[in-house]
């Protein structure tokens, strides 16, 4: 049976979520195909390695870990030229990626590089005899397209949160790499990372998330939206584009279709009247609550819970509420 590959995304020395999302994926696929091992591939700065040990938790059997010290920083020839050469030689079946920042820019060039076919920001999977079958929303999340890849491997980048980390430890077998292309070599180089601040819960990391719509009025009044995150204590803060467009809230924090899509357990949205293109970027969340005084906004088509009422007077005692069911736990 071949093996299947998952690439573990890190910063700053560090593994994201989305590497654990990556490898559990990788594992479901590799159960649901009669077994075969799980290898990742760790691609950083020296130190990385030392991260290794923790993707066997969630299923992985071996790692491999590139590490060069030009590897600080996302390099998309290094990164994709070291994956593609990775798959290239292990007859993987499948290869999960995250449908990141980074995983979008590099689970392209990889596919290309292997003349392969990639299934993008996709949210479920299956393994239909040899065939892997991958379905991602489309038209702005209007319809779900289910794609049959053949061939091997077959690739697919995974929106974040659509499948949760689940632990299946196991010790992994870790191996030192080169990188298939030196650093110093490469055509283009990452000079900068803008990103939010360290102490912001970056919104693909989330497992809840808070976002404010216009029905808020005034920029001044989002205090309302990170008190109820705060209270929540694993949750980010998000924003629609109409918000970011005016300057209430940073670019980043912009949800929908030109913005972040996201996949969180919770999504709680505050005035918010739900434009396509918003929910396009967040409709996949497990649990979606709306808060709004229009009974009639598009939002309650895709919420699980809604209420109908003034957000202001809502808001504060929702996070009070909070408060006090975290508390009493």
């Amino acid at each position: 049976m071949g093996a299947t590959f998952a690439f573990a995304e890190s910063r700053d020395g560090n593994l994201r979520k989305v590497a654990f999302e990556a490898v559990t994926a990788a594992r479901q696929a590799a159960d649901a195909s009669g077994g075969g091992e799980v290898h990742a591939l760790i691609v950083g700065a020296p130190g990385i390695a030392a991260r290794a040990a923790e993707l066997g938790k969630y299923g992985a059997d071996a790692v491999a870990v590139a590490e060069d010290a030009g590897l600080e920083r996302y390099s998309p020839e290094v990164f994709a030229a070291t994956s593609a050469e990775r798959l290239r030689t292990g007859a993987y079946r499948a290869g999960f990626f995250a449908a990141s920042a980074q995983g979008r820019d590099l689970a392209p060039r990889v596919a290309a590089r292997l003349g392969v076919s990639l299934a993008s920001d996709v949210t479920d999977f299956e393994i239909q005899g040899d065939a892997v079958l991958a379905r991602h929303p489309a038209y702005t999340g209007k319809v779900i397209v289910t794609l049959r890849l053949v061939g091997a491997p077959a690739l697919l980048s995974l929106r974040p949160g659509a499948v949760a980390a689940v632990e299946q430890p196991r010790v992994a077998r870790v191996e030192a790499v080169a990188p298939a292309i030196a650093p110093g070599a490469a055509r283009v180089v990452v000079t900068e990372v803008s990103q939010r601040s360290a102490a912001k819960l970056d919104l693909g990391e989330a497992s809840v998330i808070v976002s404010g719509g216009r029905g808020l009025r005034a920029p001044e009044n989002f205090k309302l939206v990170e008190d109820l995150a705060a209270a929540f204590g694993n949750a980010a803060v998000g924003a629609t584009r109409a918000v970011t467009d005016d300057g209430w809230r940073p670019a980043t924090d912009q949800i929908g279709q030109t913005g972040r899509v996201v996949s969180p357990n919770l999504y709680v949205a505050l005035g918010i009247s739900g434009a396509v293109q918003h929910l396009a970027g967040m409709r996949t969340a497990k649990t979606i609550v709306a808060i709004n005084r229009d009974k009639d906004a598009p939002i309650f088509k895709v919420a699980d819970y809604g209420i109908v009422g003034d957000l202001f007077e809502i808001l504060p005692r929702l996070t009070e509420e909070i408060k006090k069911a975290r508390a009493s736990q």
